[in-house]
């Protein structure tokens, strides 16, 4: 076979789903599958997936593209693995869970991040390690579990995030990127090394951790496990990195001054960069690219498409119920209601802080707020204050970048909004800035192809990358919309400031 049958697999681990696509080396997308993973477990503070759930997810979507390969009469020649940053379990010395893998939306280990800020220097440590201080980090969730469950953590033999154990699982290798690493807040990002400091803080040493490896090392299936995905077991498995720098390398967003805009579950805005960058003032982030020398500053929110989703099954389960009948999509129907009212949304302003927030503020503490309700309003104003407010909230991400030095000039865009015309054209007028959207949107798994590519001598990951986004929409801001974008941004953001102090003193209502 040659380069023309050959296909390369991208697998992106998400928060609630597993996604697996085949790319030909001209990128060209050739087959794809994903199946969604209900949390196993979620409240205010909690937010669970079961590990093995998340496992058999993978299984399940590299042997159905697998499948269509064959059919196809295409050689596999590489997997790469993308994953959600920011997960957390623990597994027994024979590599079996002992815990369920906390999530990013976990934010029990709040008091844990309040002693870590009076036992450190934040800014020195934030700066050191790439990674904000909040609830949402490992650093915060070990520091609980050594105080709140000690005898959970007398018993794990490695902590690992997601990630991590699905590639134990398939390769029976113990290892973790330095992109994965990087989002822990254990990981010092200049020394490509784990901190000592950090590891003190969350009552670990290296010994408990995974070995830390570079996003290309190439690893191998277990004969078990390539049974199961129904793979030769000389297939190349090739470790990848973070879901954010991969959506960056799949959208083409690695320029100069071109950010990646993803919102999916929850959101984010990166900007590739060539050395490491902390941010001691703790609104950013930074964490390892998609490539060895490669790093990629922005910031995460955690309410992004979560918020239409609650408001499709909790607010309006009518419309859910009434769209699905007329065999439509009850988001198809939210967009058509929402694009009837003026930006703005007739004078109501969302926080869309529905599981508290991380960047800039990262605070666990914020709550969602509808402000400015009379009896003049309907659903219709609602449903358009709510996409507005995740996009305003990203417009304080973007002021932060470009405080610190990051300002985007141009905007790639990835994730499940990218489906709405009308969040899409609210983000460009919002934010300012052209949105430009690649003809897939699935840029984390597109990314982690690329990598695996790379790291067969396949192809030039950021060459191919260009290559195959040139050939995007893209959508312009309106001016007089972007203006008054601007006065409503001024307002959304005194508002968040006057609101924080009351929400903690809710929460204990």
């Amino acid at each position: 076979m040659g380069e023309h049958d050959t296909a390369v697999l991208g697998v992106d681990l998400g928060t609630t789903n597993a996604k697996a696509a085949a790319y030909g080396l001209d990128g060209e997308r050739l087959a794809h599958h994903d199946v969604e993973v209900p949390l196993a477990a979620a409240d205010d503070d909690r937010a669970e997936q079961d590990p093995d759930a998340i496992l058999a997810a993978a299984v399940q979507v590299i042997a159905a593209v697998a499948a269509d390969l064959r059919r196809q009469g295409r050689r596999v020649a590489g997997v790469g693995f993308s994953g959600a940053m920011h997960s957390l379990l623990a597994v027994d010395g024979a590599g079996r869970p002992l815990t369920p893998a906390l999530l990013w939306a976990d934010n029990r280990a709040a008091d844990q991040v309040t002693e870590i800020r009076r036992l450190t220097v934040p800014g020195a440590l934030t700066a050191r390690t790439g990674t904000p201080l909040h609830p949402m980090t490992p650093l915060a969730k070990l520091r609980w579990y050594a105080e709140v469950a000690p005898d959970v953590a007398a018993r794990a033999a490695r902590w690992m995030s997601l990630k991590e154990y699905v590639l134990l699982r398939l390769t029976g290798a113990a290892v973790v990127d330095h992109s994965i690493a990087s989002a822990t807040g254990l990981f010092a990002i200049a020394a490509r090394d784990w901190d000592p400091e950090a590891l003190a803080l969350a009552g670990v040493d290296r010994d408990h951790l995974s070995t830390l490896v570079p996003t290309r090392t190439v690893l191998a299936l277990t004969p078990a496990a390539a049974g199961q995905v129904g793979l030769p077991e000389d297939v190349p498995i090739v470790v990848g990195a973070s879901d954010g720098p991969l959506a960056n390398l799949g959208t083409g967003a690695i320029e100069p001054g071109v950010a990646s805009l993803t919102i999916g579950t929850s959101g984010a805005v990166r900007v590739r960069v060539d050395r490491p960058r902390g941010d001691a003032a703790g609104r950013l982030f930074c964490y390892a690219g998609a490539g060895p020398d490669d790093w990629v500053v922005g910031g995460a929110v955690s309410n992004g498409g979560l918020v239409l989703k609650w408001a499709r099954d909790h607010l309006f389960p009518d419309l859910s119920a009434a769209a699905r009948a007329g065999g439509e999509d009850p988001y198809d129907v939210i967009d058509r209601l929402a694009a009837g009212v003026a930006p703005g949304a007739g004078g109501l302003l969302f926080l869309p802080h529905l599981v508290g927030e991380r960047a800039p503020r990262w605070d666990p503490d914020l709550r969602g707020a509808l402000v400015g309700l009379t009896v003049r309003h309907g659903r219709d104003q609602v449903l358009r204050a709510l996409m507005e407010g995740v996009v305003l909230h990203l417009a304080t991400v973007v002021g932060a970048m470009a405080a610190a030095g990051h300002p985007p000039r141009a905007i790639r865009a990835s994730g499940g909004f990218t489906a709405s015309d009308l969040w899409l054209g609210i983000a460009a007028d919002v934010l300012g800035v052209p949105l430009t959207v690649p003809r897939r949107a699935e840029g984390s798994g597109f990314g982690a192809a690329l990598v695996a590519m790379g790291a067969l001598g396949l192809a030039d990951p950021d060459a191919l990358a260009l290559a195959v986004t040139r050939d995007a929409r893209t959508v312009v801001p309106d001016a007089a919309r972007a203006d008054r974008y601007r006065r409503v941004l001024a307002v959304y953001e005194d508002l968040e400031a006057a609101l924080a102090p009351i929400f903690p003193v809710l929460d204990d209502l």
